[in-house]
Formats: structure tokens, sequence, C-alpha cells
């Protein structure tokens, strides 16, 4: 359907547009032609609308006759036939109207010299039908246009998902092959502890699966995974496993992607507790400052083995799922320091139920 007819409101517009074509109208057959004002502004505006809808006709042709370099030659001749024959009609049309304004109202010569301005009406006519062609091959290439933003728009949207999705599931088979490799190690040293472990990762793959499909959770839930993930961890390192917490309460409520600190406390337990004698405590801090939530994930290490790793799939992955969703607005930086290692997030905070 034509995009002005679909509307009223932009039908009326359109027909607004073309009151100062009937007034130019009414002035040439006035002035010119030697009209009276009153006849002169009833032909004025009854040739203006006609034509008025004569143009919109134009836009079929227009779109069934793109100009490109194969459909040009085709379209000039099209349009420029069209140009001639609409202008002719209308002159015609407008002959017929002035003779039944002469007979039934006057004045008794308002068809002759009517007759006096048809070659100026024509050639009105035929740059009238021009202009309404180029406005109409415009809005084509607006609407295009749009049309072609928008399906770069779910392009991009669509590969962002897949991205996410295909870092997320390399998230969950590392995370369960740790924790396998864990139970393994306890089924021949403590049965039971093996067993404990095993229930509290099934809590835990149950926990990821309820809020892993979500894009964002509250920090708080975040946590509350991290949690989860511990308590499946300090079955197998006991007393050398300690946790801290510097969370504030307005943090919490900020929200983040699911399983952002998870890979990081593992990161912390796989490359640094697990490689202390005496273990340590894993540090994890959130703050909200000038807008921006602040995520910290620090602990212990040994100096020589912090120097000769190279980043794990962990913190690579957290990296590109922060870039994917945040771009330059998030910030991640990891590095040693005094005989431990600390990653830090700086990201736009943003509450639940607030908008981006």
């Amino acid at each position: 359907m034509h995009p002005i007819l679909a509307k009223r409101r932009r039908l009326g517009l359109y027909l607004l547009l073309w009151v100062p074509v009937a007034g130019l109208l009414a002035t040439l057959l006035a002035a010119a032609g030697g009209l009276p004002a009153g006849a002169a502004a009833a032909l004025g505006f009854s040739l203006a609308a006609s034509y008025a809808f004569v143009c919109l006709g134009i836009w079929y042709p227009c779109r069934v006759l793109p100009l490109t370099p194969a459909q040009l030659p085709r379209a000039v001749a099209s349009h420029a036939l069209g140009a001639l024959f609409s202008s002719s009609i209308w002159v015609a049309g407008g002959a017929l109207a002035a003779a039944l304004l002469s007979r039934s109202f006057g004045p008794r010569d308002a068809d002759a010299l009517y007759g006096t301005q048809a070659p100026i009406l024509f050639a009105v006519g035929v740059l009238l039908y021009l202009l309404a062609t180029a406005v109409h091959y415009l809005v084509l290439a607006l609407a295009e246009s749009r049309a072609a933003e928008r399906r770069a728009l779910e392009l991009r949207a669509l590969a962002r998902e897949a991205e996410l999705r295909a870092l997320r599931a390399q998230i969950d088979p590392h995370f369960l092959f740790n924790s396998l490799n864990s139970i393994s190690a306890l089924t021949a040293a403590d049965p039971p502890a093996a067993r404990a472990m095993c229930l509290k990762l099934s809590e835990f793959l149950r926990a990821t699966l309820l809020l892993g499909a979500r894009e964002r959770i509250p920090l708080a839930d975040e946590l509350a995974l991290v949690d989860s993930f511990l308590a499946v961890e300090k079955t197998r390192f006991g007393p050398r496993l300690a946790v801290e917490e510097e969370i504030e309460e307005t943090a919490r409520r900020c929200l983040v992607p699911p399983l952002l600190l998870q890979p990081l406390v593992e990161n912390a337990i796989r490359h640094g507790i697990a490689h202390l004698i005496e273990g340590g405590a894993i540090r994890l801090a959130a703050a909200v400052e000038g807008g921006r939530l602040r995520l910290v994930v620090e602990n212990p290490a040994d100096p020589e083995r912090a120097r000769a790793r190279t980043p794990g799939v962990g913190l690579e992955n957290v990296r590109a799922r922060l870039t994917t969703l945040y771009g330059p607005a998030a910030r991640f930086t990891a590095a040693e320091r005094a005989g431990g290692f600390r990653v830090e997030i700086s990201l736009p905070a943003q509450a639940e139920g607030s908008h981006p």
C-alpha cells in the first residue's frame, strides 16, 4: 500500500503541501489569464487537488523501475512519457472544469481565458510530475536505507547472541571438567566428601541453568552462584580455602552478566590457592563509584607460577564477554600484585528495573 495512503495524518499533510501549489495556479490564472479571483481560485484549487492524486500514482512505477544503471534508461523514458500523458490529461480536465464553470457560474469566457494559459499549465504539470517522481524516489531510498539499517542491527544482534552462546558454552564444560577432576581425587581418599561434593555440584549446576539463560542478573544472584561454587570447592580444600567479601548493598542490586565472577573465582583457586601449601583467602569486593560498578577478585599466588603462566580460559572468556556486551564502556584488568593476583572489572552500573 502507498505509504501516504496508509495513514490519514500523512494524507492530510500531503494535501496541505499542495495548498501553495493551488495558490500559485490561482495567481497564474488570475494575473496572466485574466480570470476573476473567485473563478481563478476555484480552478486553481480543483487543478491542484486532482493533480495531487495523480502524482500519488507515481509511487508504483518508481517501485517497479529502480534507478539502477540497468534500469535507468527505461525509467527515464517511462517517467518522461508519464509526465507528458498525465499533464495532457490534467490540462484537458482543467479545460472541462473551466467550461462547466463558464456555463454554470460565470464568467462566460472562463473557458477561453483558461485556454490562453493551457501551454503554461502543461509545462507546470510536467514539472510537478517530475518533482513528484524525484520525491518518490527519495522516499523509497530513505525507506530502503532504514530497512538496511534494521537488517544490519538484527544481524549484529544475532552475531552478538551467537558469540555469547559460544563463550558461555566454553565456560560450563571448563568448570565441569575441573569439578569432576576434584571429585575423582576425593573418591579414593574421602568418599563421603566426594558424595557431598556431587550434591553441591548438582545444586550449583541447577542454579546455573536457571540463571544462565538470562542476559543480566542482579549481582546478589551472581554472588549466590559463587557461594554455591565455593561450597563445592571447600569440600575439596577444607580450611585451606577462605573467602573475604566486601560488597556494598547498592552494588548487590546492579545487573551483571551471569557467570561473570565464577570463572574468576575458579581461576583464583586453580592457579592460586591450589598451589599454596597453606592455602589462602580469596577477596571479593564490589562497589558503585561515579555511576560505575567496580568488581575486584584477589587471591594469593606463588610468584614464580604467576609470572610463568599464560592467561587462562576463564579470564579470556570474561574479557571477551564484557567486550561483546559493553564494548569500550567496560574495563577489564588482570595483573600480579605483591605475591598475589588481582582482577578488576569496571562497567556501567545499572540497577534491576532501570533502562540502560
